[in-house]
């Protein structure tokens, strides 16, 4: 029999890549209000009788039949979590309590997705599950980081009092196909002015780090999360690390595009971290999980996207 499987942000881009695969071998309901969500990508899923929608707020009280939940349900990219800071914390706050008063409801196992971003601007490299953070607590990027901390602790706290089965990942930066043109993403900020052979924007010198990781090896990373035992609750670091700077990167998808465009640097980013890279030993002991897409691979499967687009 198919499980019934609730994705909550599940029109969004990672959203959209999770519940093409859960649909596979199970019936899935997304519920989303398309505050950064596409319904192009809804539009896609709808093609498979097994998939439902639901247009609703997270913060709102939810009520259905589920089997599974996993919880997407916020804005990953600074310039949409910052658009409107106090909706980003409530999200993050009464969406992860009314999703886990529904797994309570249920009994249902319930995902978490968390970020890397709860490192904030990291002290150690790389970055294991144990450390604990160097977050600006009062800054513009604060609304997410904190909220996703929060939400940690509020799923632990019912882990804790309700016995719920709870599995939390740290999403690292992930990137492909169906990834928004206006989301502020780097790979997508980068390729689509490459294309355009527009200048590359960098916030700040360019020697910044990150650790890009493709969507379907961070989707296979999440299933294999919910589907790993009950002791096993996180939080796990999912992403790629293999680290890049920005500058590195532009470059890349400059000679990938075959691009003429020019880099261009202005003023750093309030916030902006200046390492980030998972270390990755629980992934790969307790999940038995890696990254299997090169960065060039990756990137030039998303390049094509873009310009079929």
């Amino acid at each position: 029999m198919k499980k019934k499987i609730l994705v909550a942000g599940g029109a969004g881009f990672i959203g959209f890549h999770l519940c093409q695969s859960l649909l596979k071998n199970n019936k899935v309901i997304c519920l989303d209000n398309y505050f950064t969500g596409s319904k192009k990508n809804i539009e896609i899923l709808s093609k498979n009788k097994n998939f439902s929608f639901i247009k609703q707020n997270v913060q709102k009280k939810i009520t259905l039949k589920c089997d599974e939940i996993y919880n997407l349900a916020c804005p990953a990219s600074p310039k949409k979590y910052q658009k409107n800071p106090l909706d980003t914390i409530k999200t993050n706050i009464f969406g992860s309590i009314n999703l886990l008063e529904l797994a309570k409801k249920n009994n249902a196992k319930i995902f978490q997705a968390s970020t890397s971003e709860v490192y904030g601007d990291p002290l150690i490299h790389p970055q294991d599950e144990s450390y604990r953070g160097n977050v600006n607590i009062i800054g513009v990027r604060a609304c997410y980081d904190e909220g996703k901390r929060l939400a940690e602790s509020i799923f632990f706290d019912y882990y804790r009092t309700h016995k719920i089965n709870i599995k939390i990942a740290r999403i690292f930066n992930t990137y492909g196909p169906n990834m928004n043109n206006d989301d502020g993403r780097v790979v997508s900020n980068f390729i689509l002015s490459a294309l355009k052979g527009n200048p590359l924007i960098i916030h700040g010198n360019g020697k910044q780090t990150r650790s890009f990781c493709y969507v379907s090896d961070t989707v296979r990373g999440l299933v294999k999360l919910m589907n790993s035992k009950m002791a096993i609750q996180g939080p796990i670091n999912i992403g790629s690390d293999n680290e890049i700077t920005i500058y590195n990167l532009a470059k890349k998808i400059i000679k990938l595009t075959n691009s003429k465009s020019k880099i261009v640097n202005v003023e750093k980013a309030e916030d902006d971290p200046i390492k980030r890279k998972p270390n990755l030993y629980l992934a790969k002991k307790l999940l038995n999980w890696n990254r299997q897409v090169k960065l060039e691979n990756g990137l030039q499967k998303t390049i094509d996207y873009f310009k079929n687009k």
